[in-house]
């Protein structure tokens, strides 16, 4: 690809991130649930490409190597294959379009018991020798609870000369330790950071929310940076602090919550409003969803994604059915205004947080 990442940001250009891997590979039945690693890169890297190919297909300008919770810590002496496999299998599928490679670390499993900052750097700088050795194109902190930790990552993640984006999975509230989304975005640009904003644990709404907040903070303190959302493909009105980990659901009950493609175009514009330009999701959020960013933001960007190419913008394709009723729902409308039923009489909208 020509542009790099704040190239794109700068001229204005939207850029659409990837979606599910973690979440979408355990219904397809090569991640295992708990551990939530990704051996899969290695054990089955059909699998692993297939999901990167239908992103890539969907609209999506950045792969994401499927590096979560692969450091050291979570993986023994696994790790460096499983970054070394993900880098190559991100590279492959992002030559096949205009997409560029972002190298991932989360937080480690370790932070929560020790605040070791030498330790944990180390973890990160491993996963960040294997990113430089394979030229990715950018780098991402993701899914960060405690902005000390997130700080450290980005610290870390500037010792290499590639842009730097962080997000934190976190709500309305802040952090745990109730550091306020203003001054978790100030901290992080401070550290470097170029692209901050919130990755999962939340729905759509919720997460803009958030990010609201960062901006806000940042131009209260005069700071500028790019601002990024992946958040949850669920509707999480519900959630407490620590979102949908605290469901009763979560996380192998969560299908009656799974956002329509209506309501994702629904966020993108609102995120679009909002002026974030990095517009991408997390766990829950498949190809489709991703597609329906790339079209709501159409007019803007002057083009569709290939996956279009089987879709009538707002249900358009169903002009063709044989059934009037179903021909008469090929309008935006229709679908606008629909309020989905659950199809479950006895189950309640929301959930009470296990916390």
């Amino acid at each position: 690809p020509g542009a790099g990442i704040l190239e794109r940001l700068e001229s204005g250009e939207v850029v659409i991130g990837d979606g599910s891997f973690l979440i979408t590979l355990e219904k397809r039945g090569y991640v295992k649930a708990g551990v939530w690693t990704p051996e899969a890169v290695i054990e089955h890297p059909d699998a692993v490409r297939q999901l990167h190919m239908e992103f890539l297909r969907a609209g999506s300008n950045v792969m994401q190597t499927f590096t979560f919770s692969a450091s050291e810590d979570n993986m023994e002496s696994k790790w460096e294959d499983v970054n070394a496999a993900a880098c190559d299998l991100a590279r492959e599928v992002a030559g096949k379009g205009d997409a560029l490679v972002a190298g991932g670390i989360c937080q480690t499993s370790v932070y929560k018991y020790h605040k070791d900052e030498a330790r944990i750097k180390k973890l990160f700088r491993l996963q960040l020798e294997v990113f430089a050795q394979k030229n990715v194109d950018f780098l991402i902190a993701e899914y960060f609870e405690h902005v000390e930790e997130a700080v450290w990552a980005v610290e870390v993640l500037k010792e290499s000369d590639r842009p730097v984006a962080v997000t934190m999975c976190i709500g309305p509230e802040g952090d745990m330790h109730d550091v306020t989304p203003g001054e978790c975005a100030v901290r992080l640009v401070k550290a470097g950071a170029s692209i901050v904003g919130v990755n999962c644990r939340f729905g759509p709404e919720t997460s803009l929310k958030t990010v609201k907040l960062m901006k806000e903070g940042l131009e209260r303190a005069g700071l500028k940076a790019y601002l990024m959302v992946q958040p949850l493909g669920f509707h999480t009105p519900d959630c407490s602090k620590e979102g949908f980990v605290d469901l009763p659901e979560y996380p192998f009950g969560l299908e009656p919550r799974v956002a329509t493609r209506w309501d994702i175009q629904k966020y993108a514009r609102e995120a679009y409003n909002l002026g974030v330009r990095y517009i991408g999701g997390c766990c829950g959020f498949e190809p489709y969803h991703i597609r329906a960013i790339a079209e709501e933001l159409a007019p803007e960007r002057g083009f569709l994604p290939l996956a279009s190419e089987k879709h009538g913008s707002w249900g358009s394709g169903l002009d063709m059915h044989t059934k009037p009723w179903v021909r008469a729902r090929a309008r935006r409308e229709y679908w606008e205004n629909l309020l989905p039923a659950s199809g479950r009489p006895f189950c309640p909208s929301l959930s009470k947080p296990d916390d």
